[in-house]
């Protein structure tokens, strides 16, 4: 609120200042777009070719609607339905249309916003909440709330390009029936979706604040960035996917929701599908602020995260630009998305200019038409660009970065890439994961992480929502890469237990380019169980190239059977030992996933100690999976699609390695690249592994773990890990084959 001290003032001046004060307070565009904003864009276009060649695009688009008519139907779809996708289009055109109208002068693009918006603005006080009744918060447009908010942030941008444009007698008449009964329907009428720590709360929170920008009103900014000041909450309210709990004292609104998800190095606890979603509301709501109240200084608040979290984004792709599937995620999701053009933009234009985000723009090949869009298309235009450099990093997880982590080893040419998880739950669209990895070449996924079970969009599979294989499948432990015990889910598959535990990093080193290890435990997955974790990158002249080394140590009071799941990607070609196929498919199980799995052929090794191996070809690279193995262990085969009577579940392959019974064990293994298959010239070359063979070392003291990998030319490579105590400093001396070895650190390499 502003306050004036009106004492020893004329009337007159008195009238002037506040004239100057609504004027500039009601300076319009200055949002996203503002007056110096355009006249500068104005001033390069034609000569900026990125940027000409987006507004060109949405010119050709936006010409296309406007021939087309007006269209606001009365809502009734669920997602991927006509209405939904209508009204969908119809912000994305509202947007473009504002856009237009302020960097060409043309009146026919303000005079299309007006009349749409007269459209929504007499439809919208008849409207109940939508007829579809799926959502835990239903929109009133949208079958949710979500959805919603995503109309006003787009419609917020159009309706501050047109202002001016606008007579007085409609903007109040538009305020009125349309954008503040609008914003208030998503706040104060939807409590359980606005006021919570969320990615749709943050879409919810920058719809209002940025339509409080828009039309001047501090209350609703205020409101957006924190939140309802008192709510009537319901206190295990559950979204459609199930879990999150909100209380009537938990902090709320926009800056809650940069402190609490996002840790210190920019990750976003929900994973980077999700996180990806929701940087275009948390960056464009952060212009606008800089831009109207850059007292504020968004863009420095808690220390930058904003500008980091784009750059962990980026992190978190492959060498296609595909985010890595943590937690709910479809794949094919990228950087060449809208809203990483936007946080790429904005992240240069208000961040450190990094000649780096260059090329990811040039690669996008679009950028977003303001002042952040211009700063990139000049960098470009002026050769300012290298390359993005992908590096092995860890991001911490959690707001205080202590709740575990997720990391990412790189081999040196950047095309092997190794995720290990060891992260918080990430809130509702979490799985039950611990410890799992997936394992990259040359932007292929070797061995996969499964994602989510959905079909974004798509209305013949549930709408486009969520299925219930995201439950029964997609979260469950079982789907992903990581140790099962008794074939029971971590943490009984229970989110409100799962929300209270995180794993712990036990070491991350990457200081040598040819030896990179993440190491780290989970002692709450299972009662008086403890899981370590620990992967190896290894680049040696002995490999073709980098080796992966993993070791899986389990540590329990009794005996259990564990489960360990390679979900790979190719056809397979060979392996070492015998087993049977099965005559008919049976699932595997009858619940936490398991049911999902078809058991097709099984192996049972009979020799006290055996390395058995499988290879594949995937994309003429081939792959050997070699593993330690006892007496008794078991080598499953399967495939996914067991009940799944709508296939709404690929049918992927698994090898899983099984111990029966169990108390104290170690699952040692390695994936080797090697070799390649020319299909045009029909000819392998080193189809083969160069591993001969696995041997854990005897060791009498059970806080270390030792294995040495033995090749097929007789070289060797052995690694030991002491479990017990990750501290650099420490010394360590201990006894294998009557020979001592003695160290400082928590591992010890070597090889002969």
């Amino acid at each position: 609120m502003i306050s004036l001290n009106t004492k020893g003032r004329s009337l007159l001046s008195v009238f002037v200042l506040l004239l100057s004060l609504q004027i500039t307070g009601q300076d319009h565009p200055g949002l996203i777009l503002t007056k110096t904003g355009v006249e500068n864009i104005k001033q390069h276009l034609g000569a900026i070719p990125i940027f000409d060649k987006t507004l060109a695009e949405f010119k050709k688009e936006v010409d296309a609607e406007i021939s087309s008519g007006i269209h606001v139907p009365i809502p009734k779809d669920m997602a991927g339905g006509y209405t939904h996708d209508r009204h969908k289009k119809n912000w994305s055109i509202l947007y473009k249309s504002g856009v237009l109208y302020q960097l060409l002068n043309d009146t026919k693009y303000a005079k299309y916003v007006l009349d749409v918006l007269k459209e929504y603005a007499k439809m919208y006080p008849t409207l109940p909440r939508h007829p579809q009744e799926r959502s835990y918060a239903r929109g009133k447009i949208f079958w949710q709330c979500l959805n919603d908010a995503n109309w006003l942030v787009y419609v917020s941008q159009a309706y501050d390009c047109v202002y001016n444009y606008i007579s007085k007698k409609d903007r109040t008449y538009l305020e009125k029936n349309l954008f503040i009964p609008y914003a208030n329907f998503l706040s104060e009428e939807t409590p359980q979706f606005f006021n919570r720590i969320h990615n749709h709360s943050t879409w919810g929170n920058v719809a209002v604040g940025m339509i409080g920008l828009a039309i001047n009103n501090d209350e609703l900014v205020d409101r957006a960035l924190y939140g309802l000041k008192t709510t009537s909450l319901e206190p295990d309210m559950k979204d459609n996917d199930g879990g999150f709990i909100i209380s009537e004292d938990q902090k709320s609104g926009f800056l809650a929701n940069l402190d609490s998800p996002f840790s210190p190095d920019g990750y976003y606890t929900e994973g980077p599908y999700y996180q990806r979603y929701a940087m275009y509301p948390f960056m464009i709501f952060a212009q606008a602020l800089q831009n109207k109240k850059p007292d504020l200084d968004i863009f420095k608040y808690k220390d930058g995260v904003l500008i980091k979290a784009v750059y962990a984004l980026l992190n978190l792709t492959d060498t296609q630009g595909e985010f890595f599937p943590l937690n709910d995620a479809q794949k094919g999701m990228s950087y060449f998305s809208k809203e990483l053009v936007s946080a790429v933009d904005i992240a240069y234009h208000f961040g450190s200019k990094d000649k780096q985000l260059l090329s990811i723009a040039e690669k996008q090949n679009r950028v977003q038409l303001d002042e952040t869009g211009l700063s990139i298309a000049l960098g470009i235009k002026n050769k300012k660009s290298i390359e993005f450099q992908k590096k092995s990093l860890e991001l911490k997880d959690g707001a205080d970065g202590r709740e575990g982590g997720v990391g990412i080893l790189r081999s040196e040419n950047s095309q092997l890439e190794l995720i290990m998880k060891y992260s918080a739950q990430g809130l509702s669209h979490g799985h039950y994961d611990k410890l799992s990895f997936s394992y990259y070449n040359k932007g292929e996924e070797v061995v996969q992480d499964y994602g989510l079970a959905r079909f974004v969009n798509i209305e013949q599979k549930n709408g486009g929502g969520y299925l219930k294989e995201n439950k029964t499948w997609a979260k469950q432990s079982i789907a992903h890469n990581t140790i099962i015990q008794d074939q029971t889910s971590h943490f009984g598959g229970k989110y409100e237990i799962g929300s209270k535990h995180h794993s712990e990093k036990f070491i991350f080193e990457i200081e040598n380019p040819n030896f990179k290890i993440v190491s780290a435990t989970e002692e709450n997955a299972y009662p008086n169980t403890k899981l370590h974790r620990t992967m190896i990158m290894i680049e040696d002249e002995d490999f073709e190239n980098p080796l992966l080394i993993d070791i899986f140590k389990v540590s329990s009071n009794t005996e259990h059977q564990y489960d360990l799941p390679y979900y790979y990607r190719g056809q397979i070609i060979d392996t070492n030992f015998n087993y049977d196929i099965s005559p008919s498919l049976k699932p595997l199980g009858t619940k936490n996933g398991y049911q999902h799995l078809w058991l097709q052929g099984k192996g049972t090794i009979n020799d006290p100690t055996k390395t058995i191996q499988n290879t594949w070809l995937l994309a003429n690279t081939f792959y050997t999976l070699s593993t330690l193995s006892h007496a008794n262990d078991e080598f499953l085969f399967t495939r996914i699609g067991a009940n799944d009577p709508n296939f709404n579940l690929r049918r992927d392959p698994a090898f899983i390695l099984r111990k029966t019974k169990a108390k104290d064990n170690v699952f040692i293994s390695t994936i080797e690249a090697h070799g390649s298959y020319n299909a045009v010239t029909e000819i392998a070359k080193h189809s083969s592994s160069s591993i001969q063979e696995i041997r854990k070392l005897k060791i009498d003291d059970d806080n270390y773990v030792a294995c040495t990998i033995i090749l097929k030319n007789g070289k060797q490579h052995t690694f030991i890990l002491c479990t017990s105590n990750n501290t650099k400093s420490a010394k360590h001396s201990i006894k294998i084959d009557a020979k001592t070895l003695q160290w400082t650190g928590p591992y010890y390499y070597f090889k002969n």
